[in-house]
């Protein structure tokens, strides 16, 4: 019965540490993207790379922490997803960068414009992270800002596909555009995280107050 016990025992709420440490790292990974898309080297997309390895570490330890806590300081389904939403955004730029190797996709500037607003909503969501437990309204400023993004986002891969098709439609070009489209795709699909992320931390705002 040793387990149970220490399942009920009071523990220190490290959650939300744990939250602020994957949002800090999502920072760390998208200024590499950034960084990566105005020079396609390879320090830059290491930094990518260990910035997302080390979020993961600390997910780890939140889902492990989740696992043997009773009383969590809001609903663990919540710390879950968040944690999840958090992760899912900085793996996105990791496979961004990933697939530029592989497919061979130089950066322009549609992706940096799109970098760049990732790194932005990145931002947001650690700040509010930060705020969270001691100024949950400025939390949620922080949300509505990081959802903000999205809406950009969708506009400038809106502009990205359509100069995409404004191209020659010679095989060679039809391939780059295919190619092009695919990493545009990763990257809307990263603003769609950070904009769960942001819904989420909304919503825990609101069961807080």
């Amino acid at each position: 019965m040793s387990w149970l016990k220490d399942f009920f025992k009071p523990r220190k709420d490290n959650f939300v540490e744990y939250l602020v440490r994957q949002a800090e790292q999502d920072v760390v990974g998208l200024e590499g993207l950034v960084a990566y898309m105005r020079q396609p080297d390879p320090e830059a997309a290491r930094v990518v790379e260990r910035a997302e390895k080390e979020a993961d570490e600390v997910r780890r330890m939140l889902v492990d922490e989740l696992n043997r806590t009773f009383v969590t300081p809001f609903d663990r389904e919540d710390i879950y997803a968040l944690s999840g939403a958090i992760d899912d955004l900085l793996d996105y730029a990791t496979t961004t960068v990933d697939e530029m190797v592989v497919l061979k996709v130089e950066p322009g500037e549609h992706l940096q414009k799109m970098a760049q607003l990732l790194l932005d909503a990145a931002r947001e969501i650690h700040m509010a992270m930060k705020r969270l437990e001691g100024h949950p309204n400025v939390a949620n400023d922080h949300a509505r800002r990081a959802k903000s993004v999205e809406n950009r986002m969708e506009a400038e891969y809106r502009a990205a596909i359509a100069n995409l098709f404004a191209g020659p439609s010679d095989p060679a070009n039809i391939v780059c555009m295919l190619k092009k489209r695919e990493i545009y795709r990763h990257l809307s699909n990263a603003a769609d995280r950070a904009d769960e992320a942001a819904n989420l931390i909304s919503n825990i705002v609101v069961k807080m107050t």
